[in-house]
């Protein structure tokens, strides 16, 4: 903490304490609609699935075995001890992925190629997925009224109905649910909220962040598996009945699917969701967004680069502003063309929190320097890490308590997530009212919320 002259002008002590009072008072304010814990089954009606005590061996089922879908499997194989979890089945619609992860669990897991029958399966206690974004409404759904927790990969739903879908889902099982943003298990993060939280900096103002990337031939154009044919991977699943731009076998769409909106909001489905969690779980009281605007461009062409793959339908590079009913309004930018982003800030009436690295550093506004210290809080550990994150939801899993990346923060990200994709594509500003779930443009007049065939290409 930097050192603060003593020499003060008259008054100054009854102001600081007069601040320090009324930032304890707006604190408690906020604090009032603050998370509880434990949470889960808390006026729900009772689930099946088995209850998991302290020392009880969690057995997980893994859905997706692509890049992410193995990566979560290689986490999970080496949290087998610390968190007492074993792999007990895998799930896939391509054999070559499905045997590949046979052999990399080690522990003789049970394969399938329906997550429906890995579903009946009551051995699972725990199901994580890792699929195609589409596919992670359903398979949450079904999952926790098939009595298994789950974890799922971000971003939470493909659109924002079916993600109100999962969250009434989660209240009425009491199913312990997290969302694969592991920035919300970041310590500086975590770190941040407190600060907000204790009113640290006075009332928010405006936050910002972003994730940048610079792919020349074109982010998400990964190889193509030469092995996967027409006839040994199950296409029609794959698709599934939801997407009304039904086509043939296609590669391209089965491991760029982040390209195509039938599959993925791109920038805002992929990288957003990175910052938006851990920003708005930071804010210390997460809420829903009043109004989203989003802007969205894909001039560069970097699919050019990449001979064969057809031209992207989502933006390379996006902006969103979103603004909440607490005043506080959050800009978040993206882009697959550029890595220069700006830095997690979070500003305050009173004072400013820069958050990067390992630290937090709480720097206080000009008018409030005699009233406020400034603070540099380091060594914040973990930064991003999966096997924390995941490790937190096992926690959960037997504490019964909300994990990092809980339903109640992963709604609110969702709708700003969703709102974003539609102000851009709709060329509005998105107007949410969270008690009636309707959205409305700038006059008032309701706009049906996107969904699987409301524009093309879905």
């Amino acid at each position: 903490m930097n050192q603060k002259s003593n020499l003060q002008s008259p008054g100054a002590e009854s102001r600081r304490s007069f601040i320090k009072k009324a930032a304890t008072a707006s604190a408690v304010v906020a604090g009032a609609n603050l998370f509880k814990t434990p949470v889960y089954g808390a006026d729900s009606a009772p689930s099946t699935g088995r209850v998991i005590g302290a020392n009880d061996r969690i057995v997980l089922g893994i859905v997706g075995l692509g890049g992410q879908g193995m990566f979560h499997l290689r986490t999970a194989k080496s949290l087998a001890e610390k968190s007492n979890v074993a792999i007990g089945a895998v799930c896939d619609l391509w054999k070559k992925r499905l045997d590949g992860a046979k052999a990399e669990a080690g522990s003789n897991p049970k394969t399938y190629d329906d997550y429906r029958k890995m579903l009946e399966d009551k051995d699972i206690d725990a199901v994580l997925c890792a699929t195609v974004d589409h596919w992670h409404a359903r398979i949450s759904i079904d999952s926790m009224k098939a009595g298994k927790h789950i974890y799922v990969e971000k971003p939470m739903t493909r659109y924002l109905p079916e993600a109100f879908e999962v969250w009434d889902t989660v209240k009425a099982t009491g199913k312990v649910f997290q969302v694969g943003s592991q920035g919300c298990s970041d310590a500086k993060y975590q770190k941040a909220a407190e600060l907000v939280k204790a009113g640290k900096i006075g009332p928010l103002v405006l936050g910002q962040g972003a994730y940048m990337r610079n792919n020349p031939k074109g982010e998400w154009n990964y190889s193509i598996d030469p092995d996967l044919k027409a006839d040994n991977v199950n296409w029609r699943a794959w698709i599934g009945t939801d997407i009304k731009k039904q086509v043939d076998f296609n590669a391209d769409h089965f491991f760029r699917w982040r390209k195509y909106y039938p599959y993925c909001a791109g920038l805002l489905g992929d990288l957003f969701p990175h910052r938006l969690h851990p920003l708005v779980l930071a804010t210390g009281n997460p809420e829903f967004p009043l109004r989203v605007a989003a802007l969205g461009t894909k001039k560069i062409g970097t699919d050019k680069n990449t001979p064969g793959t057809p031209v992207r339908d989502v933006p390379e590079c996006l902006t969103l502003i979103a603004e909440f009913p607490n005043g506080y309004s959050l800009m978040v930018c993206s882009s697959s063309v550029n890595e220069v982003g700006v830095p997690d800030v979070i500003r305050g009436h009173m004072g400013t929190l820069f958050i990067g690295g390992n630290k937090v550093e709480l720097k206080p506004e000009r008018p409030f320097s005699e009233d406020i210290d400034p603070e540099t809080y380091d060594n914040l550990v973990p930064v991003e890490d999966v096997g924390v994150h995941q490790a937190n939801w096992y926690s959960c899993i037997r504490t019964n308590k909300l994990p990092n990346a809980n339903i109640e923060l992963a709604i609110r990200v969702q709708t700003v997530i969703s709102l974003g994709e539609m102000a851009d594509r709709l060329g509005i500003t998105c107007h949410f009212d969270e008690k009636t779930r309707k959205v409305t443009d700038g006059t008032g007049r309701e706009v049906k919320p996107l969904n699987y065939g409301v524009l093309e290409p879905s």
